[in-house]
């Protein structure tokens, strides 16, 4: 068990972590994030951990960046969950025309994110894996992924942090189960989707 005890621990990202928690009076959505909450609010009551969804809808890395301070620095958490990258390839594909994040403006941007993490707060990172675009694992979308997977790879590395292998995870899933519905829509979580999330997020946790 690596949290202590009154932990405040902060899951910041995409609508995947997001889930509808800006509808929900109680900030917690209906994703992965609440499964993790219920897990760990269940499984250790005694430890008062501070759960808090940062999930903000359509968030690419840059948007992250733009709220870094108020929803991560002044907040001062002991962890910092990020799963960020969805978006900056998901816009290439359904709105080309917008301002593209590439690879390389993916990494710069991230590790500005990570730096100041370190520099400004005290907090553990955690780092996940952008999942999937479609479940066919050989679609445009997950070929276009595999340069953002491998730059939060080599991000864990570098900054020293848990790394949370969801998309590797996700793809493994889908060779043994073909056809599965772990997503709605290709990119948002059907509820087996997000357990396998919530799964993940734990056992990286735990090794």
């Amino acid at each position: 068990m690596r949290f202590k005890e009154k932990d405040k621990i902060i899951l910041i990202g995409d609508s995947i972590t997001d889930a509808g928690r800006r509808r929900d009076p109680d900030q917690i959505g209906e994703g992965y994030f609440q499964l993790l909450r219920d897990y760990y609010v269940t499984t250790y009551p005694k430890m008062k951990l501070n759960f808090i969804n940062k999930g903000t809808d359509g968030n690419r890395v840059c948007d992250l960046q733009d709220r870094w301070t108020e929803d991560i620095i002044d907040q001062q958490p002991d962890w910092i969950s990020i799963s960020i990258g969805i978006n900056d390839v998901w816009r290439r594909l359904d709105n080309p025309d917008i301002e593209q994040i590439y690879p390389e403006d993916f990494l710069s941007i991230y590790t500005e994110l990570l730096i100041r993490v370190k520099e400004e707060t005290n907090a553990q990172i955690i780092l996940m894996e952008p999942t999937i675009i479609e479940e066919n694992i050989e679609s445009k979308g997950n070929q276009l992924l595999v340069p953002y997977v491998n730059i939060v790879q080599d991000l864990a590395k570098q900054f020293d942090t848990v790394l949370v292998p969801t998309h590797q995870v996700f793809r493994k899933f889908l060779e043994v189960n073909p056809g599965y519905s772990v997503t709605t829509d290709g990119v948002h979580m059907t509820s087996t989707g997000n357990m396998l999330l919530m799964k993940t997020w734990i056992k990286a946790i735990n090794s």
